[in-house]
């Protein structure tokens, strides 16, 4: 039998990939990562120049602890890759009262004593003249809040694990795994087989197979990222934030970024065609991507959307209620899940990365991370 090569190996080197592999080594473990995809690929989850960042989770409250420790994280990340990987512009929440997004925000900044401002229709008016607000809307503004840049991100944890001794393999995907008392043994498209003392599994899309044997359905959803160009200056990110707005009109809550150099950014957040990752329509059809978007910018922020400049296919991986799932494998604690990321994930990664290294390495996270374990799905 071939000897324990590893102490960890991670399965996919995305956002959350990248983040457990760098983890993982700055602990000193011997620790490799497989990607089935080129470095810095644009296949998957986990790329498309913005991802909003913000702390006054609406989804659930829960998640705040999370959200501070990875805002330390990545200040941390920054520091070591001399990067800058945040842009906290701001956002701004808008709906009726009694919307979700709301409603959520107000719950989780008063749970957890979040800065955030209350605003009306009027103030809203008055401090982004440009939007066309209803009446009936109002807003949650988190200053704290704003954008972060997924492949610098990506980047920086790679250089980071590198830095500390890590090694990684491109153009090699995770085949197989199974396990004996003393190791877990990795069947690699390369014909390599790895012996190693933990699996971390960061699959994102391609997480299905691996969530079907834990008894986890779960669906991958096709959501188109826009980049439009602008006919005003007024949505520059040096005087506007980023937004998401929950209007019963829209098919879903649309949310986007302000002008970063390369456009205005925006999409519908949950909105598209199941799908399969092998089976993603990547190609942007102008009638049904591009023109919903615009419509529904044209009505929140005229002029935002001039014109047409880019667009990209992106993949939702969803749970049942739409959380995340960390979690040990049922066959085997030594494998980690952490996935069904369902489109809100990426903010997580810093410490989503360091869970799975505790929980590859030392047996256990300090953080809380019940609410996001295999039991709901049993119940």
């Amino acid at each position: 039998m071939e000897p324990v090569a590893y102490d960890a190996v991670v399965a996919g080197l995305g956002g959350m990939g990248s983040a457990a592999l760098a983890h993982c080594a700055k602990r000193g473990a011997r620790v490799l990562g497989v990607e089935q995809f080129g470095e810095l690929h644009d296949c998957g989850s986990s790329s498309g120049k913005t991802r909003i960042i913000r702390k006054a989770y609406f989804e659930d409250a829960a998640y705040v602890p999370l959200l501070q420790r990875a805002y330390e994280l990545w200040r941390e990340l920054e520091r070591e890759s001399a990067t800058q990987l945040l842009a906290l512009v701001g956002l701004l929440m808008a709906g009726t009262e009694q919307s979700e997004v709301v409603t959520g925000a107000l719950r989780a900044a008063q749970t957890h004593d979040l800065p955030v401002e209350e605003l009306s229709a009027a103030d809203m008016r008055k401090r982004y003249p440009p939007l066309r607000v209803d009446d009936a809307e109002v807003g949650i503004f988190e200053r704290e809040a704003g954008a972060l840049f997924p492949e610098r991100a990506i980047r920086a944890h790679l250089d980071v694990a590198r830095a500390h001794g890590a090694h990684t393999r491109f153009r090699t995907a995770l085949r197989a795994w199974q396990s004996d008392a003393d190791a877990v043994t990795v069947q690699l498209s390369s014909g390599d087989r790895v012996r190693t003392r933990a699996l971390i599994l960061t699959l994102g899309p391609w997480f299905t197979a691996a969530m079907a044997e834990a008894g986890v359905p779960m669906q991958v959803q096709r959501n188109v990222q826009i980049w439009f160009e602008p006919q005003t200056a007024a949505y520059a990110a040096d005087t506007f934030p980023a937004f998401l707005l929950d209007r019963g009109s829209l098919p879903a809550p649309l949310y986007g970024f302000p002008d970063f150099g390369e456009g205005v950014k925006a999409a519908f957040h949950g909105f598209g065609t199941i799908t399969a990752a092998e089976q993603l329509e990547r190609e942007i059809d102008a009638a049904s991507d591009v023109q919903p978007v615009a419509a529904a910018m044209e009505a929140w922020m005229p002029g935002a959307a001039l014109r047409y400049r880019d667009g990209k296919a992106c993949m939702y991986e969803l749970t049942e209620d739409r959380h995340f799932v960390i979690d040990r494998h049922p066959r085997d604690r030594r494998v980690i899940l952490c996935g069904g990321f369902s489109g809100h994930g990426f903010k997580f990664a810093s410490v989503v990365g360091e869970i799975a290294a505790r929980l590859a390495l030392d047996g256990g996270t300090p953080y809380d991370v019940r609410f996001l374990s295999l039991e709901r799905f049993a119940k």
